[in-house]
């Protein structure tokens, strides 16, 4: 990395998605000097993706707009790959690496899912959750297809009812909360009748028997590709035939650059303050990072962070601060609510893998080692995705702590590091 140029700016955004952007807005109206940082080849990030023949969501828009009318630059198709506060982010990009040095840095990295191994899960055909959303707006053709959507979290329904829209016929949606939990969830939600509207008509969009509680996907079976799904609630087991499925377990904050740089973490989430400051001066963080919340907490903590790190403020808008600690509270209830249950720690075989980039099985692991002895061992953890699938899966079925975070934080693209090194190579 000694062969990258560097860049100055005053603030620096990871992330482009609704609390990056909101954050990169309102940094730029105070005429301060702002990148944005973000390995999407467009802006939005994963929540506000799109199909291309279709227009974003209005509130994407209207920030967007905002945003293109202030000084932010982007950064796009971009990884951060190593930083430190003092000597700034080590990015590589479609122009090569940089280093982007900024006195004051945004984290707003944002959530991936969780995904819990299982027989059959690494099959082609088997996808998680969010992922089939996003090449569903990319495009993916899933009319006629039997579709079976598991695992845990509001994204569940909303999938399923898009795909329902898109010609797919849903088998079954399996969620693995209890009726109960759900039902307390939603007598919270009271005092937000759009979002309830919203579950109501999601569910009306598949067959009345296609939603289950307490249900998950107990193994995968076929050959080549996914063909049929076992599904257990309680002692019962029934076995479907699909053609897709689409499998994971909520989401989870992505802080790996929180943990590199040093900023404290708990329950798996960024310690902030009420100008979301972290542990680490300089260093703010937003959205999901934060904990799970959606949209419009996310914005209102991007504003708040943006505004900190522009200007230094203590003391936040009321009607920021509300939109705030909503979404703090609302989090909660979503882990909460959608805690996972004690037995999907057992779903996994000996022979089912769990590490997908080392092919590291079930059997390779020893349950007493630290989640370092494993990577030291097995290399579990290590590959291209640099644990970003393994990683959380591995600290969900061993409980192991999440531990120390090494350069590069991801694998970039393979054009990404081809430009890097033709950009380095000697000429004649």
């Amino acid at each position: 990395m000694s062969n990258a140029h560097t860049v100055e700016f005053d603030v620096a955004v990871v992330g482009g998605g609704p609390a990056g952007i909101a954050a990169a807005t309102r940094a730029a109206e105070h005429g301060r000097r702002v990148v944005i940082i973000d390995s999407g080849i467009a802006p939005g990030g994963q929540i506000w993706r799109h199909a291309q023949a279709s227009a974003p969501p209005r509130i994407a828009q209207q920030w967007l707009t905002r945003l293109s009318e202030t000084s932010a630059q982007w950064m796009l198709q971009a990884t951060v790959v190593d930083g430190e506060v003092q000597r700034g982010l080590t990015v590589i990009g479609p122009e090569g690496t940089v280093r982007v040095r900024a006195p004051r840095m945004v984290i707003a990295t944002g959530a991936r899912e969780l995904f819990i191994p299982f027989p059959g899960w690494t099959l082609p055909n088997v996808m998680g959750v969010g992922g089939a959303q996003a090449m569903l707006k990319g495009g993916m053709a899933v009319r006629g297809k039997r579709v079976v959507v598991a695992g845990s979290g509001p994204l569940l329904l909303p999938v399923a009812a898009a795909m329902a829209r898109a010609g797919a016929r849903i088998i079954g949606v399996a969620e693995q909360a209890s009726t109960r939990r759900l039902g307390a969830f939603a007598l919270s939600l009271w005092s937000h009748p759009s979002t309830l509207v919203a579950a109501a008509r999601y569910r009306a969009a598949m067959p009345l028997n296609a939603y289950r509680t307490q249900t998950w996907v107990e193994r995968a079976e076929g050959v080549g590709r996914v063909e049929s799904v076992t599904l257990r609630t309680g002692n019962r087991r029934q076995t479907e035939s699909c053609d897709l499925l689409c499998c994971s377990y909520g989401l989870v904050p992505g802080i790996d650059l929180a943990r590199l740089l040093g900023c404290g973490i708990d329950g798996g989430r960024v310690i902030v303050d009420g100008v979301q400051a972290t542990t680490v001066p300089g260093v703010f963080s937003a959205g999901e990072t934060t904990g799970v919340a959606g949209e419009a907490p996310a914005i209102a903590e991007g504003e708040i962070a943006g505004l900190a790190a522009a200007s230094s403020m203590t003391s936040v808008d009321p009607a920021l601060r509300r939109r705030q600690q909503a979404g703090r509270l609302f989090a909660d209830r979503l882990r909460e609510a959608f805690r996972l249950h004690a037995s999907l720690r057992t779903l996994a075989a000996p022979d089912t893998i769990v590490c997908r980039c080392e092919d590291v099985r079930l059997r390779d692991l020893d349950p007493s080692w630290t989640g370092r002895q494993a990577k030291l061992y097995t290399r579990a953890g290590m590959g291209p995705c640099q644990g970003a699938v393994c990683g959380p899966a591995l600290e969900h079925l061993f409980t192991w702590s999440a531990g120390s975070v090494r350069p590069p934080l991801l694998a970039p693209s393979l054009g990404a590091w081809m430009a890097d090194v033709t950009k380095t190579q000697p000429r004649g």
